[in-house]
C-alpha cells in the first residue's frame, strides 16, 4: 500500500494538507424601510370642498376631474332647491344654480348651457305620437304647475287647471300619469323623475332654462379657481 502522508521537507513537520473552504454566499443587500411619516396634527382638519348641485344638474365628470387633480381635497355634494339657492350659496365654495339668480352684484355667475323645455304627458296621449311639439300643439291641454316650477309663467294656449298647485316636480310628474294634464320643465327634471307611464317631447320655442356655475365673489379662493378650470376644461397645466 502506497504511504499516504506526505513526505516532510528536510529538518520539519508534515505539511497538512490542504483543505478547500466553503464558497460564501453574497450579502443580501438591505431594502431600507421607509421613513415614517409624520401624523398630522390632531387640530388640523383636511380643507373640503362645497359643492351645490341644483336638482337636475349633473356635475359628475367635474367631481372626477376634481379627485383626480385634488386628491387632498375632498368634495362634498351638496343638494339644494332653485328657490334656496341664494342662500345656501353663503355657506358653499360654489354652486350649480338655474337664472336668474338674486343679488347678482354679490356673485360671480358663469353661464354653463341652456336646457330645452319639454312636455310631459302620459305615455298613451296623442302628445307623444311626434318627436317635437309647439305652442299650438298644447292648445286645451291642462298646464300641471308645480310649486318648485323653475320656468316661470309659460305664454301657452292651455287650460288654467282646476285644482290646487301640486307642491314638487316628482308629485307633477305623478299627477301627469293619471292622464289629469301636462307638465312643462326642462329636459334634466323630466329625466330625474321619468316613469314607465309617462313621456316627454322637446318643447320647441319655448322658455330655456340656464344652468350656471356662482359663487361669492369675496369667497373666491384657489380652490373655486381651481374648479372653475375644471368646469372650463382648464387642463392642471393650464395658465388662468
Amino acid at each position: 500500500m502506497k504511504n499516504d502522508r506526505r513526505r516532510a521537507p528536510k529538518g520539519g513537520r508534515p505539511r497538512p494538507a490542504k483543505t478547500q473552504k466553503p464558497a460564501q454566499k453574497p450579502a443580501q443587500k438591505r431594502t431600507p424601510r421607509p421613513a415614517a411619516q409624520p401624523a398630522p396634527p390632531a387640530d388640523q382638519t383636511p380643507r373640503r370642498f362645497r359643492l351645490g348641485v341644483i336638482p337636475g344638474a349633473t356635475p359628475g365628470k367635474w367631481v372626477d376631474a376634481w379627485k383626480e387633480r385634488m386628491p387632498h381635497v375632498g368634495m362634498d355634494v351638496v343638494p339644494i332647491t332653485v328657490a334656496g339657492q341664494r342662500a345656501a350659496l353663503d355657506d358653499l365654495d360654489a354652486a350649480l344654480v338655474r337664472l336668474p339668480l338674486d343679488d347678482r352684484d354679490a356673485l360671480h355667475v358663469i353661464p354653463l348651457y341652456d336646457e330645452v323645455p319639454v312636455v310631459v304627458a302620459p305615455i298613451d296621449s296623442f302628445l307623444m305620437a311626434t318627436d317635437s311639439l309647439t305652442a299650438d300643439d298644447l292648445t286645451g291641454q291642462v298646464l300641471i304647475t308645480p310649486g318648485d316650477d323653475v320656468l316661470g309663467p309659460l305664454d301657452l294656449p292651455t287650460q288654467t287647471p282646476s285644482f290646487p298647485t301640486i307642491e314638487t316636480t316628482k308629485d307633477s310628474v305623478a299627477t301627469v300619469a293619471s292622464g289629469v294634464g301636462i307638465l312643462i320643465v326642462p329636459m334634466s327634471l323630466a329625466r330625474l323623475h321619468h316613469r314607465r307611464d309617462v313621456d316627454y317631447r322637446p318643447l320647441l320655442g319655448g322658455r330655456a332654462s340656464t344652468v350656471a356655475l356662482a359663487w361669492l365673489r369675496d369667497a373666491t379662493t384657489p380652490d373655486v379657481e381651481t374648479f372653475v378650470g375644471i368646469v372650463r376644461g382648464r387642463t392642471a397645466n393650464s395658465s388662468r
